[in-house]
């Protein structure tokens, strides 16, 4: 019997070939990331229970799912209304909570989507502005709007948000410190044939005098 033929080795991958594929993956990971925020923020949304549960996986969720995409964070904010159309009665502090906090969220994501890590620091100026705002000008407006000065409240809101956008931080750093590693060989690659016809386009300067 004679032996069956060896495999050929396969070629390795073209550098193109490997950033399509990474580029692929990267999406990939973005959608089921987005996705199963979304889809856990609205289970959570869609269930009974108290309001500072709620708001603060609404903030934190929101902003997380915002990591995968643009649209990912406007829609986790758009899902705030979600309790409104559960079968269980929504938590009577909702109704001032969803204009508040979600004009909180999408001013954040606006500023957000604006820049790097940077920006962040504004975004969550950006997002606690309203809601300090409500706190003191909404006792003279309504004797009954105290929820924004809630302690709750605040750590619900403004302590996830902090938590989120600080995750957002460390890995929008991260990521550019690993991709300035990757752009190094590269660059040094393209560099490298320059040097090499610099030295080689004058021949006379290494030819010894007479």
């Amino acid at each position: 019997m004679t032996a069956p033929a060896a495999r050929p080795p396969r070629a390795p991958l073209s550098p193109a070939r490997r950033r399509r594929l990474r580029e692929r993956n990267l999406l990939l990971l973005r959608l089921v990331w987005g996705l199963a925020l979304l889809g856990a923020l609205a289970y959570t949304l869609w269930q009974p229970g108290d309001w500072p549960q709620k708001l603060g996986l609404w903030v934190l969720l929101t902003l997380l799912a915002d990591e995968a995409g643009g649209w990912y964070g406007y829609l986790g904010a758009a899902l705030g209304g979600l309790p409104f159309f559960s079968n269980h009665a929504p938590p009577e502090q909702w109704l001032i909570i969803l204009p508040l906090v979600g004009a909180a969220l999408t001013a954040s994501l606006i500023v957000k989507h604006s820049g790097g890590p940077l920006v962040l620091p504004f975004a969550f100026v950006l997002f606690g502005l309203p809601i300090l705002a409500a706190q003191r000008l909404g006792p003279s407006l309504d004797t009954t709007l105290t929820l924004p000065g809630n302690p709750t409240f605040q750590r619900a809101a403004l302590g996830m948000a902090a938590a989120a956008l600080a995750f957002s931080f460390v890995r929008q750093t991260v990521g550019i410190v690993l991709r300035r590693r990757l752009e190094r060989p590269k660059a040094a690659a393209r560099g490298a044939p320059d040097t090499v016809v610099s030295e080689s386009a004058s021949p006379d300067m290494a030819r010894p005098e007479a």
